[in-house]
């Protein structure tokens, strides 16, 4: 070590207090979802278009649609009372079809921590702290979840769940 350059014992323990201080938040940011946002959204729920769209799309997989918007999922994949995962610009969202005809959609982030919610028929599950939220309105229903899920406006047109973006 160069003359004059020396660590004291303070000087090793507040470095390590510091590097130890910085892991933890390191860590602790995994379990954050990083939005401090609480408000709501309205549930925009879909009417059955009239368009002749037959352009579908299977497994989530989202395309243009000329009638304006991407094709996230088609209706006959989603169940009447139940629902399922697709994505949106490589986002993961959910589907309902609370009853036929009918689809909503909301984001898949849980809004106590921003894991990802699966579909569970009418109820979406947190894996991560067991949230539950109603699959048709997007409401928490239960654990340590508070706020609903964002809806996102969709359409359904020739078959085809358009989501706007």
């Amino acid at each position: 070590m160069p003359a004059g350059h020396y660590l004291t014992r303070r000087t090793v323990l507040c470095a390590g207090g510091a590097g130890a201080a910085g892991l933890c938040a390191f860590v602790l940011t995994g379990c954050s979802s990083g939005s401090t946002s609480s408000a709501t959204t309205s549930v925009l729920p879909s009417t059955a278009g009239t368009s002749a769209d037959n352009s579908t799309n299977s497994g989530g997989a989202t395309s243009a649609s000329p009638g304006g918007g991407k094709q996230v999922a088609k209706l006959s994949d989603i169940p009447v009372g139940g629902s399922i995962s697709a994505t949106l610009d490589g986002k993961p969202i959910i589907l309902a079809q609370p009853s036929t005809g009918k689809v909503v959609a909301f984001t898949a982030i849980c809004t106590h921590q921003g894991c990802t919610v699966n579909p569970d028929g009418a109820v979406l599950r947190c894996p991560c702290h067991a949230s539950t939220y109603d699959a048709f309105t997007g409401k928490d229903t239960g654990g340590p979840a508070r706020s609903p899920l964002a809806a996102i406006p969709v359409t359904v047109s020739g078959g085809a769940v358009l989501a706007s973006t």
